[in-house]
């Protein structure tokens, strides 16, 4: 017993439970403890920079061949394209044939839609020409200032290129620090994970104090087709994946199943990157491809975000008796592949995409997101969680695809001879 209470899952899954109750029973005390949760991610937030920065500038020395960079970039996005489009098709599927808005009561929507004016602001200021110029920071000090993991990606790649071009005597050195300086920081990482408990707590007794979980009735046909869709898709077609390239989805996910759960404390799939790229190292996919694929996944690779996109367009087009033809419905699909990639480190991007998907269209009426506020933060946790999982199998199969994947190490790490190295320095 003493052994299990040590275990991070158990602690996690035992603050959560918690969380639930506390929120339930004492709502007041639930929306008071916000800090807690918004504290534990700030600090992973504080290492994701760096993190990131060390495990590219790394890689790419290792690598030094820019070729085999740019070919595991462009394999990398053309992973995403697909399967973020598949998941698109499978989300509007999915709410065609549950129809979840069907009978919904619309009649307080407009008391409600101020609440969504903000996010309409956004949408309307967002273009693919501000996304790019905004990947560019205006400072090196900057990007990591501000914390967007795209901005930090461009610096570490062009730093780890010009690595690559200054001759031994001076990368050979400077590598050997950045080797020093990613232990170190891993060890911060490792620290900072004893929290992950009282994060989790937080996290969901803020969630369910301030929401309320009566909040979810009117609108629990939504989450649960929401919820099912997306496991329909993780393990159908994530799985469908992991058995092509000849891995096991249930035995990967077993293996990141502390950060899933942080996950769904925290709401914030941020909360996990870090060290869902400590695990896939340690997992036996190779540090390059790592550091590629995953910061640029949590931009480009968002499968959960995407499924709750397309069913929350279609349902509100259900909820307002809006039919919407079959080129309609492909038009809708073809705006949330452009706006779901521009929106890409802006703030409730989720809601900013949705906005300008529905001004677009100009068929579904914008105010009408007032609808999904109430559980917006419960399917939060839904779409976080299907996000994280659909970069670690894209990790696996890029790594697999470039022959550079540890079979050895991966059996290692399965049998817990292998652990992270945030384990291992924490």
């Amino acid at each position: 017993m003493k052994k299990l209470s040590r275990n991070l899952t158990f602690q996690v899954l035992t603050a959560i439970a918690l969380g639930v109750l506390v929120g339930t029973f004492f709502p007041g005390v639930g929306t008071a403890l916000e800090p807690l949760g918004k504290v534990f991610i700030n600090l992973i937030k504080m290492l994701i920079g760096p993190v990131i920065f060390l495990t590219v500038v790394l890689g790419i020395g290792s690598i030094g061949d820019l070729k085999k960079v740019g070919r595991v970039g462009g394999k990398a996005l053309l992973y995403f394209e697909i399967v973020t489009s598949l998941a698109l098709l499978i989300g509007v599927a999915a709410a065609n044939l549950a129809k979840p808005g069907a009978g919904i009561d619309t009649s307080g929507v407009a008391a409600k839609a101020a609440e969504t004016q903000k996010y309409a602001d956004q949408a309307a200021h967002m273009d693919w020409v501000s996304f790019f110029t905004h990947i560019v920071p205006e400072s090196f000090v900057g990007a990591f200032a501000n914390g967007d993991v795209l901005q930090v990606l461009l610096v570490a790649v062009l730093f780890g290129l010009a690595l690559t071009k200054v001759g031994p005597a001076v990368s050979a050195p400077l590598i050997a620090t950045f080797e020093r300086l990613s232990h170190v920081f891993f060890g911060v990482l490792g620290m900072v994970m004893k929290l992950a408990p009282i994060g989790a707590f937080g996290g969901m007794a803020y969630t369910i104090g301030t929401y309320g979980l009566d909040t979810l009735l009117p609108l629990a046909k939504l989450m649960g087709t929401v919820y099912l869709t997306m496991a329909l898709f993780i393990f159908g077609v994530l799985g469908g994946i992991a058995r092509y390239y000849k891995f096991s989805l249930w035995r990967l996910l077993g293996f990141i199943k502390e950060e899933l759960l942080i996950v769904l404390g925290t709401s914030s799939s941020e909360s996990a990157l870090p060290r869902l790229m400590d695990k896939l190292e340690a997992y036996g996919c190779a540090r390059p491809v790592v550091g590629l694929v995953v910061p640029t996944g949590y931009s480009f690779n968002l499968d959960g975000t995407t499924i709750y996109l397309s069913m929350a367009s279609i349902f509100l087009a259900q909820a307002f008796n809006v039919p919407l033809t079959l080129a309609q419905q492909l038009t809708i699909i073809g705006i949330l592949m452009l706006t779901s990639k521009g929106a890409a480190g802006v703030t409730g991007s989720g809601f900013v995409v949705l906005a300008s998907t529905l001004a677009a269209t100009k068929v579904i009426p914008v105010e009408g997101m007032a609808l999904l506020l109430g559980v917006d933060r419960f399917m939060s946790e839904a779409r976080a969680i299907t996000n994280i999982i659909g970069n670690a199998v894209a990790t696996v199969v890029i790594a697999k695809s470039e022959n550079a994947f540890d079979e050895e190490k991966n059996r290692a790490a399965l049998a817990g001879l292998i652990l992270p190295e945030s384990d291992t320095v924490g």
